[in-house]
């Protein structure tokens, strides 16, 4: 009976013990709690989330979009910039490729107004790859289209050719009446354009190479915005 006694309280003393809680031990709500969130995530196989800053490069550079800086127009191509939108209107300048210049308006449907050495004008948007802040430029309306219309007809004066024949050269003069309301003049060379004269030029004077028996034409072309006129040609030889 003694034994039996002694046993039960022993076995009263170990379970007693094991029912202890420890002081590194979780209390039971916690520990609950846990483990119903590891069995909610492995049941619905989630993933832990990633660091806000996890997959970024910190040497990784941005490219810059439209949408930064100031807007600038570069050609692939010499482009002629004009006062207005389209070719009736006066070239102010030719802007040569690998250059670039500052956006400061557009036309629609497809014109750039931009700014140069030479002054404000406007290039076409087929030429232009623009860059920059593009969405902050203004639209701007066109200038008048301008009045008038292409010079007269022009009229040749004199022309003269005094031949060298010891060194096959030749003295060409060509003279031709002024007409009003033009830009300038072209003298042509054999159908070629070889030089641009100012307005109010009346004469053309230069020394080319021409053999004995050989014929050499000009011609003069009277031009403004609006359009221009052509002379008749003329042969000349030595």
């Amino acid at each position: 009976m003694k034994r039996l006694f002694y046993f039960l309280l022993a076995a009263s003393l170990i379970l007693s013990s094991c029912n202890m809680p420890s002081s590194g031990a979780p209390s039971p709500d916690v520990a609950t709690a846990a483990a119903m969130t590891v069995q909610a995530a492995v049941g619905n196989n989630q993933s832990p989330l990633a660091s806000p800053t996890a997959g970024i490069d910190s040497g990784q550079q941005t490219t810059p979009t439209a949408d930064g800086g100031k807007p600038f127009a570069s050609f692939e191509d010499v482009t002629n910039c004009r006062t207005g939108p389209g070719v009736n209107y006066e070239r102010v300048t030719q802007i040569q490729p690998g250059f670039a210049v500052e956006i400061i308006g557009y036309f629609a449907p497809n014109y750039w107004i931009v700014s140069t050495d030479k002054g404000p004008c406007w290039v076409a948007g087929e030429f232009v790859t623009p860059s920059g802040s593009v969405s902050a430029v203004p639209t701007v309306t066109a200038p008048p289209t301008p009045k008038g219309g292409a010079p007269q007809n022009v009229s040749l004066q004199k022309w003269d050719i005094f031949c060298n024949y010891t060194t096959n050269e030749a003295n060409v003069t060509v003279a031709w009446s002024d007409k009003e309301d033009e830009t300038g003049y072209r003298v042509v060379r054999n159908d070629v354009v070889i030089a641009e004269l100012p307005a109010d030029s009346t004469e053309f004077k230069e020394t080319i190479t021409l053999l004995s028996g050989q014929t050499v034409g000009y011609s003069i072309i009277a031009f403004n915005a609006i359009g221009d006129t052509q002379s008749k040609t003329i042969a000349l030889s030595c």
